[in-house]
């Protein structure tokens, strides 16, 4: 469990799949993040290489937002797949992924923190550079969706730019 000022974070349950598919296809989600099967959904909680996690409101507890992690235990490697939250500008996003990188590099040793991006999420793109992420490149035409081919931006943090970051080395 992390939990930040306004919300807690904690691994999700099978009983969590229809509203974590509901967030996925969420009309503001759904351009940008990739909708999960339950089955995949199921598979993914039942993974140990797979963090599948929810974050809900101390205040109300509402479940208001998901992240998908992929952890690669050999190489010391966390790519967040998947972040979604259902109530936009209010920083949310701004507050998980900021607690999602602290305990990556405090608590999970983690070495290098990765995440790919559409071209057209400026909206996350401003919250990655915001936050130390260097832009490794761009994955040309690297998904086909309903829209067409798109290409992704590849982002990462590495642990030594966290400690630099954090201790301004």
């Amino acid at each position: 469990m992390i939990n930040t000022k306004r919300l807690t974070i904690v691994p999700a349950e099978i009983a969590d799949i229809d509203r974590i598919m509901a967030i996925e296809n969420h009309v503001d989600n759904r351009k940008f993040v990739w909708q999960g099967s339950y089955e995949q959904h199921k598979a993914e909680i039942a993974d140990p290489a797979y963090l599948l996690l929810k974050f809900i409101l101390k205040d109300t507890a509402d479940f208001i937002g998901i992240a998908l992690i992929h952890l690669d235990f050999k190489s010391h490697v966390l790519e967040l797949r998947r972040l979604a939250v259902t109530e936009k500008g209010q920083g949310y996003g701004r507050e998980v992924l900021t607690a999602l990188i602290d305990h990556a590099f405090k608590e999970m040793d983690i070495n290098r923190f990765w995440l790919d991006v559409y071209t057209d999420n400026t909206i996350g793109i401003h919250l990655y550079e915001s936050l130390g992420f260097v832009k490794e490149g761009i994955l040309r035409q690297n998904y086909k969706a309903e829209r067409g081919y798109l290409d992704q931006i590849v982002y990462s943090i590495l642990r030594t730019e966290y400690i630099q970051k954090s201790y301004g080395m």
